[in-house]
């Protein structure tokens, strides 16, 4: 039976052995201390999830993967083995991956129909001529006067004649047209970079960023709570030595503190958080940081989708391994640090924004009508 589960779990996804663990964690809970096995709905209450979700988590035939925490939350509440959380925290991260090379594969970008499969030839087969458009349109038999000997006639090679002339045509066109694109290319960075000049701050410590095809967000003053990128913005600016409360609150402590830092770089002091105000604020993330700085790059981490990131301010080993994974899904350097792309990548992998998490809710004041008080 042993060996038939095991060849079961090499043959199905990192999913489903996921959910397949999980399962039996909850099958066996209470029977070793001989305590009561709590029923999902119990279960799904402790998790702050709904029963229909914690259900889909624990069924191997669905497509649905645990997040991180939730899988270390079911090990808590479940009293599992120990020795098997580093496992499931391995095949949670194995199958997050599966599941965003499948939306890599099926979203946007090249086609994924089958014309598109390759047969062996390195061309991808539904892009191919069928055999007979060719030798319709180029005779393998007649030559034309300057091909190889053995044709069976001057005649016969006019028209592959005609048909490289129009190929040649065509050609010519395309070329043209790829060295338009080009030369346009080169002047719209050129007007890029010169349009971002202005306001750029030369600081020291500031990190240029490279071309990515996203945009800063842009943070202002305001009664609602902006979450995870105003809490990012505050442990920036305590990181810089402005003392504000990191509670998602984008109040009157926080724009004076922004535009002290806008003076002190250089910048226009109007108190917004955006394209020239965030690449000087960053500050690259690593083994060794301030605890601010960490804090704020977990704080995006734990709420881009991928399982959750322990928000403590220590950067650790597995926050390292949570960047990496994050950038290896954005098509960034996989260094496990966070520099100024990284933090683009991050801020903008916040929208829409999510609700307070837990560990908060009960230290942010509720949206009132003058702004909140310094904290």
């Amino acid at each position: 039976m042993a060996q038939e589960q095991g060849g079961r779990d090499q043959e199905q996804g990192a999913g489903a052995r996921l959910a397949r663990l999980l399962r039996r964690w909850w099958e066996e809970a209470g029977s070793a201390s001989g305590g009561t096995r709590p029923t999902q709905q119990a279960l799904a209450a402790r998790l702050g999830v709904d029963q229909t979700t914690l259900s889909r988590y624990l069924n191997p035939k669905h497509t649905s993967t645990a997040p991180l925490r939730v899988v270390e939350a079911l090990h808590a509440q479940l009293r599992a083995p120990a020795a098997e959380l580093d496992r499931a925290r391995a095949l949670c991260r194995a199958a997050l991956r599966e599941n965003s090379g499948r939306r890599t594969v099926g979203g946007g970008g090249e086609p994924t129909a089958a014309t598109d499969v390759t047969d062996g030839s390195g061309e991808p087969a539904g892009r191919r001529e069928p055999a007979g458009s060719r030798a319709t349109a180029a005779p393998a038999g007649p030559a034309a006067p300057h091909g190889p000997a053995g044709g069976h006639g001057s005649g016969a090679g006019r028209p592959r004649f005609r048909w490289h002339l129009h190929v040649l045509v065509w050609a010519a066109v395309v070329v043209a047209f790829a060295a338009g694109v080009l030369v346009h290319e080169r002047f719209a960075v050129q007007d890029r970079k010169a349009a971002t000049a202005d306001g750029a701050a030369g600081g020291e410590g500031a990190v240029a960023a490279s071309e990515v095809p996203h945009q800063w967000p842009l943070l202002v003053m305001g009664e609602q709570d902006q979450f995870t990128r105003a809490r990012a913005l505050q442990n920036l600016l305590n990181a810089h030595g402005y003392e504000v409360g990191a509670d998602g609150f984008f109040g009157e402590d926080t724009r004076d503190a922004v535009m002290a830092f806008q003076r002190k770089r250089g910048l226009a002091p109007d108190g917004k958080v955006g394209k020239h105000t965030w690449p000087e604020l960053v500050k690259e993330v690593k083994p060794g940081s301030g605890t601010f700085e960490v804090r704020a790059a977990q704080e995006l981490l734990n709420n881009v989708g991928q399982g959750g990131t322990v928000v403590s301010g220590e950067f650790t080993a597995v926050t390292a391994e949570d960047l990496r994974f994050f950038q290896s899904t954005r098509d960034l350097p996989v260094t496990g640090r966070v520099d100024v792309d990284t933090w683009l990548a991050l801020l903008v992998a916040q929208l829409p924004p999510a609700g307070a998490p837990a560990y908060q809710r009960p230290e942010s004041p509720p949206p009132s009508g003058s702004a909140p008080a310094s904290a």
